[in-house]
């Protein structure tokens, strides 16, 4: 049920209170809090996702001019992982262009973290875990359901994803009229869940997604198998995606094939190319095996608020900042 926003002072104390919930639940745990750059000399190239970018002035020799604002902590923070920091999260501001709206701000706060020696499935569940706890810090409790890719969409739309045709896919969007000039099979998958499965969660449950179709494996392992599947999970609290984890690729030729992918995609697009991460790419092969997931906290504050407006979450929403 949604309340009435809440006001400036309560809000803010929210924060407070959740923030020191996140760090006393990891510190129980012996993660390690750690920061890391906000600005970086290469970018996301994820063909979804818009970086702000900045030009530093000073003396050339300071590094590469052009820099990058993070749309997340996660490479620098892999680069930890490689140089043996163990487990580790970090809860700051990352920042993403055009993701303006009563539900999106371009700048808005992420909490990431990473288990060495763990999988998706096991992280999947201390994600849980968290997100429980800080329901509980409201006096809220929530369902929890747990199912494949594949059986989620077998069970509330009766498509398998990973072998039905495109049209199967197109069919239940019909009456939304999207035009489908230049949207590929993981597009049809990816609206089918925003449009018709996300909407239908119950707000008092926690939902929770894994193994993809391995085309969505982003930067997740791809276990064998037919079909092959990507070892990533979303967690949603309600109709809120809050949090995206995967069981961590560690193979640097792999990953630079994946983002020479995405910037091939970028180019077909017509959007700019980012920079390859080579400092990451330098050491992803000593990262130990791991699962990390980053979770929104406005997101999971609008929850624990009662409210669907990112603004009633913010001191200063990107309007009035």
């Amino acid at each position: 049920m949604i309340q009435p926003p809440v006001s400036l002072p309560q809000q803010l104390q929210l924060r407070a209170r959740l923030y020191a919930l996140l760090r006393a639940f990891f510190a129980e745990r012996q993660v390690l809090e750690v920061e890391t750059p906000i600005l970086s000399a290469a970018g996301n190239t994820d063909p979804n996702i818009e970086s702000f970018s900045t030009l530093f002035s000073g003396h050339v020799d300071a590094g590469a001019r052009q820099r990058w604002l993070r749309t997340s902590p996660e490479y620098p923070l892999k680069r930890l992982l490689a140089a043996g920091v163990g487990d580790c999260y970090e809860l700051g501001r990352v920042f993403r262009n055009g993701e303006a709206g009563g539900r999106h701000n371009p700048e808005f706060s992420m909490l990431e973290w990473y288990r060495v020696g763990w999988d998706h499935r096991r992280l999947m569940e201390e994600t849980i875990r968290l997100v429980e706890a800080a329901l509980g810090m409201v006096g809220r409790r929530a369902e929890v359901v747990i199912e494949s890719y594949r059986q989620m969409f077998l069970d509330e739309l009766g498509i398998d994803p990973l072998h039905a045709s495109i049209d199967a896919l197109r069919a239940p969007l019909a009456e939304y009229a999207i035009e489908a000039s230049d949207l590929g099979r993981d597009d049809w998958l990816d609206l089918l869940i925003t449009h018709k499965l996300q909407p239908a969660f119950p707000r008092d449950r926690i939902t929770v997604i894994h193994d993809y179709p391995a085309s969505q494996c982003a930067l997740a392992r791809i276990r064998a198998g037919d079909p092959p599947l990507a070892e990533r999970f979303e967690l949603y609290l309600g109709p809120y995606e809050l949090a995206n984890g995967y069981h961590e690729l560690n193979n640097a030729a792999e990953q630079r094939l994946r983002f020479e992918r995405d910037n091939a995609v970028r180019r077909a697009r017509g959007l700019a190319e980012i920079p390859l991460d080579t400092s990451l790419l330098e050491v992803l092969d000593a990262m130990p095996d791991c699962a990390g997931v980053a979770l929104g906290v406005e997101r999971l504050l609008m929850c624990l608020a009662g409210t669907d407006a990112i603004a009633d979450v913010l001191a200063f929403p990107f309007s009035a900042a």
